[in-house]
């Protein structure tokens, strides 16, 4: 026993230095690991930094590993491992000092989550140091990682981030995820401030700019001084610490709300201390310079309003009157009407100026939403054109007497004390509204005056006090209405199992759908399956706008799986599907009932005559990408769509992709692996399987997508049989010779704007190439066209797509 309990303590008394230079110098030796379970993070010297893994703020079962201040009450966050897809580490994860990997972040499962990648050499050991800096050392003292190299959103004291490097703002004050600002050098090295486009890192044209051409770094040294070094060693201020940093934490980070600021924090804390800002930039981001890109939001989103907080110099984002948030977890992101818009064709039948009021604010514009400019004109004819023209939603009345008439989506709205012009936003009458309370509207900080529409006779009508509700709300109140309106007969056919009382669906009879279209009157569009049409669903005192589809009798034969698949699609929802809001099965007569969508379809978008810009046709491809991954990986049960192409990809009123006619196909394709299959899709879109003696995949789907994006790059049709070009007139084969000539610039036909992104524009038609090969296996999954589409492995040549087909 006592030989037991010497060899114990002398185990006891080898484990304690490393234990102690942990815990006081900061150093980590290979193969030490920690878990989300351990209260103890790894703490550098002077314990004013911890890394170590963070609870998330808005899970408990999810973790954070970052670097952050321990001493101070916050504990804020200056640097966190960016998991691929903004992931976040469950419980049960754990990171681990490798020698050959670095640290290495694994799941509870044992999989990998994150590493420190682009190590030089075999790292021996990590320290924590006292500057904040996660560094990883061989044996001879040499970095070979450091966290102060790949920087997220701040910049500590002794912190250098070269010209090649980049700050990423974070989505919210408690959401880690990449957000939609960005500090970098740019081209000609100024150091600018720009927002990107989600998910890619395409920047946008700056809202701030540090006119610092030939800059090789920007400075962060140990007094608090922060500049840019240019390449002869000059120095660029943009800020310098008042006081010693013996004294003081500094830190410089870029918020989430785009500011860029130096802030410092008393070492010495009371608890109540806070970070103070000492320097920011811009001065305010509500009025900074931007450019017109229509494809832009700026600080706050659409249909929203930027407003400086005069103390903090911080932006925040207010919702206008009748509007409310888009979504009510982002309270900087779009806002959306309260009320029902229906279009110029609808509002024709009635008076604008009885449909409509304004509401008058003040000291508010929308800058790049202009579509007319009427001079010399009046106040009241301002309005009433306004009030008079179906494409009008705001309206200003400038100072110099000139009408500006603005249309949706209203984009970077600004509050701004000097501006004295008047706005009017119009909005629909009362009883027009959405029902149900708003979520997420902002109130007005204003109490700004409310001007009543007045009619040609005089009479002022009363201000509604009811706010309408989101779409999101107009959803759930179908779903729960649905067995009000469905009657026990109708339930016990659609589904003996009771699964429809699982589905927000809104069940409806053929009569209802004849009323609500007016006798299917008006025609959308027609396609293999069906016609849709345009109606119009009663809810209460309100109307509800809707596209009809009415199945043929080749899309009726077989009832079962019309009824297994109405329920599949009812359980989808994602933002690039169209929504299914209800169906009909009443004997011989089959239909179904989606949102409709106010800006057509990509056809129509696409091949008008003009030419939609770069970005738009880059973030709609991204969006049709997305949709079509979900149903192939991500819904409860696969679905192939088997008819991608333009005219089955709608728009909606931001210009969002937003697949339909998802389900439709698979719906009629039960027996898709045989070779008896019916050909389904459309010509130039249809994958060589269908005509070979091969089963039916997915795959057949993303042959469709490489068409089109092939189209939405060109901006032109798969079959161009007028071209006086015979090779041409096939784009598939057409874009192929282009990329192995090297003339994509022909491909584009000389866009400038596609050709000043050429890394992208190269980068998007070899994907389209991989989709279009012929051998389906050599095909990517969608899965694999989102990672290449957004960059994140590299895209290797394409082989010629039809190797043993002559066109």
């Amino acid at each position: 026993m006592a030989l037991f309990l010497a060899h114990a303590l002398f185990s006891f008394l080898l484990l304690l230095p490393t234990f102690s230079v942990a815990q006081t110098n900061g150093k980590i030796t290979v193969n030490l690991s920690l878990s989300t379970t351990d209260d103890s993070p790894w703490l550098s010297p002077s314990r004013d930094f911890a890394f170590g893994f963070r609870q998330s703020f808005n899970s408990p079962d999810f973790f954070l590993l970052s670097i952050w201040y321990y001493n101070v009450p916050d504990k804020t966050i200056v640097w966190h491992a960016k998991i691929n897809g903004d992931k976040l580490a469950p419980r049960g994860s754990k990171v681990k000092l490798t020698a050959d990997r670095g640290l290495v972040l694994t799941g509870p499962q044992g999989e990998d989550l994150w590493t420190s990648q682009s190590l030089t050499g075999d790292a021996t050991y990590g320290v924590m140091n006292d500057t904040g800096n996660f560094v990883l050392e061989d044996g001879n003292f040499k970095k070979v990682w450091e966290s102060f190299q790949n920087p997220t959103d701040t910049i500590l004291p002794t912190q250098i981030m070269e010209r090649t490097g980049a700050l990423s703002s974070r989505q919210s004050e408690t959401n880690f995820s990449k957000g939609k600002f960005q500090l970098r050098f740019d081209q000609d090295g100024n150091l600018a401030l720009n927002t990107i486009n989600l998910p890619t890192d395409e920047p946008n044209p700056p809202y701030y700019k540090k006119e610092s051409t030939a800059s090789k770094q920007l400075v962060f040294n140990e007094s608090g001084d922060f500049y840019i070094l240019k390449e002869n060693d000059e120095r660029i201020t943009l800020a310098q610490g008042s006081l010693s940093t013996g004294n003081l934490y500094f830190r410089v980070t870029l918020n989430f709300d785009g500011i860029f600021a130096l802030y410092s924090h008393p070492k010495t804390s009371t608890g109540n201390e806070r970070w103070t800002a000492i320097w920011s930039e811009p001065d305010n981001i509500c009025l900074a310079p931007v450019d017109s890109v229509s494809s832009m939001t700026g600080v706050c989103g659409y249909n929203s309003i930027c407003k400086l907080n005069p103390q903090d110099k911080r932006p925040t984002c207010e919702c206008p009157r009748r509007y409310s948030l888009l979504d009510p977890n982002d309270p900087y992101g779009s806002c959306k009407p309260d009320f029902i818009q229906l279009g110029c064709t609808e509002d024709e039948v009635n008076s604008q100026q009885d449909l409509y009021y304004l509401e008058q604010l003040t000291n508010t514009n929308w800058p790049f939403s202009d579509y007319n400019k009427l001079t010399a004109f009046s106040e009241e004819k301002c309005r009433n054109s306004c009030l008079q023209d179906c494409m009008c939603a705001a309206a200003v009345f400038s100072t110099n007497n000139v009408c500006w008439k603005k249309k949706l989506p209203l984009s970077f709205g600004r509050f701004d004390e000097n501006d004295g012009g008047k706005v009017f936003i119009k909005v629909r009458n009362g009883n027009s509204t959405l029902p149900g309370p708003s979520f997420g509207s902002f109130p007005n900080p204003r109490n700004e005056p409310v001007e009543k529409k007045k009619n040609q006779d005089g009479l002022i009508l009363v201000l509604s006090l009811l706010l309408g509700c989101s779409v999101f709300v107009i959803f759930i109140l179908i779903g729960a209405t649905c067995h009000g309106f469905f009657y026990k007969k109708k339930v016990s056919d659609i589904d003996r199992n009771g699964s429809v009382l699982q589905m927000n669906l809104r069940c409806l009879t053929y009569k209802e759908l004849l009323e609500a279209t007016d006798g299917f009157k008006e025609e959308l569009g027609r396609g293999a399956f069906g016609i849709v049409y345009k109606g119009a669903l009663k809810m209460g005192s309100n109307v509800l706008p809707v596209a009809v589809k009415k199945l043929n009798s080749s899309a009726q034969e077989k009832e079962m799986e019309f009824k297994a698949e109405v329920e599949i699609i009812g359980k989808t929802h994602h933002k690039n599907l169209v929504r299914l809001i209800g169906f009909c099965d009443e004997g011989a007569q089959r239909l179904l009932v989606y949102e409709f969508l106010s800006n057509g379809t990509l056809a129509g978008f696409l091949f008008g005559d003009l030419k939609p810009n770069w970005k738009q046709r880059v973030q709609i491809a991204f969006g049709i990408a997305r949709g079509l991954l979900y149903l192939h990986e991500e819904c409860n049960t696969q679905i192939i769509h088997c008819d991608i192409k333009p005219q089955n990809i709608l728009l909606d009123e931001y210009y969002n992709a937003r697949i339909c006619d998802f389900g439709l196909a698979k719906l009629l394709m039960m027996d898709q692996s045989q070779t008896q299959t019916a050909i389904r899709g459309t010509k130039g879109y249809v994958a060589p399987e269908w005509f070979r003696n091969m089963p039916i995949t997915a795959k057949v789907d993303v042959y469709s997508f490489g068409v089109m994006l092939l189209e939405i790059i060109c901006c032109r049709r798969s079959v161009f049989v007028e071209s006086d070009r015979e090779d041409e007139a096939i784009l598939t084969d057409w874009a192929y010779d282009c990329f192995r000539e090297g003339t994509l610039d022909v491909l584009v036909e000389y866009n400038m704007e596609a050709l000043d992104d050429m890394e992208k524009l190269e980068r998007f038609v070899k994907v389209a190439i991989w989709c279009i090969q012929e051998g389906p296996s050599l095909r990517p999954t969608m899965r694999k066209v989102m990672h290449m589409l957004e960059g994140v492995v590299d895209v290797p040549i394409p082989p010629c797509p039809s190797p043993f087909t002559t066109t």
